[in-house]
């Protein structure tokens, strides 16, 4: 059986490193590649293809923009492929078969196309448009929720992406190009900078407390103050972190305005 496959990216040089890869596989024929997410959507249309490898962040039309302009009845399935691991719980609301992470791994690269191989092998299930279209309409709806201000984090590990609720995280720990989510004995490796995950997670209740560290204010149990002009701050799990003296402003949160 060979796959009818359209690669769409705005990026030429990602739509190439693609197609390489699909060629070796023997079993797809790309039939079509689009730069930008209005072309997708006439292209799939057109060419009626069985897959769709399909970037989420594009000028004007994003990737979840051209699902919701697909007919349900004929929809693809979809591949996203995508430097952004933030949208891969809006990637699953809507049926997508695989969320892959940029820059993309052999070996679940291999794996989608398994996934692919298998869904399309199997009876084109009936009620798939049907599930596509209820998955499209729950995203509109509820398109807030699933924004980064949403109470859940998804986590790309292996071949799964595992979902946080924000509110269980203690701490999170700046690490080279990733951040270290820490719940209890466990940590989960995101890839983002501790910038951006101090605006992501401040409306839920984490103070930065050193240039390397959030904490969930929730989790800490004690201040004691150091002969330097810094503190230490325990949590209720008994970890131990510092605030440093850059950070002294983070105090009042973390003592409830009390210090």
């Amino acid at each position: 059986m060979t796959i009818r496959t359209l690669l769409v990216d705005d990026e030429e040089l990602a739509r190439r490193g693609l197609r390489v890869r699909l060629e070796r596989a023997g079993d797809i024929a790309v039939v079509g590649e689009c730069g930008n997410g209005g072309e997708a959507i006439a292209a799939i249309g057109k060419l009626a293809p069985d897959l769709v490898f399909l970037d989420v962040q594009m000028p004007e039309v994003s990737g979840f923009d051209v699902i919701a302009g697909l007919d349900p009845k004929r929809a693809p399935h979809i591949i996203f492929v995508t430097a952004f691991d933030q949208y891969a719980v809006k990637a699953f609301e809507v049926n997508a078969l695989d969320y892959l992470l940029k820059p993309i791994d052999d070996e679940r690269f291999a794996q989608a196309l398994r996934r692919a191989r298998e869904a399309l092998a199997s009876s084109r299930d009936e009620n798939f448009g049907a599930r596509l279209n209820a998955g499209v309409a729950s995203f509109h709806q509820g398109a807030a929720a699933m924004r980064p201000g949403s109470d859940r984090l998804a986590i790309p590990t292996g071949d799964r992406v595992v979902l946080l609720r924000i509110a269980e995280i203690d701490w999170v720990e700046a690490c080279g190009n990733y951040v270290s989510l820490h719940i209890g004995k466990k940590a989960w490796l995101l890839r983002e900078t501790i910038a951006a995950m101090d605006q992501r997670l401040a409306p839920h209740g984490f103070a930065r407390i050193h240039r390397s560290t959030l904490v969930n204010v929730e989790r800490v149990a004690e201040l004691r103050a150091l002969a330097n002009g810094e503190f230490a701050v325990l949590l209720r799990d008994g970890d131990e972190l510092k605030l440093s003296r850059s950070f002294r402003h983070a105090l009042g949160m973390l003592s409830g305005g009390g210090v």
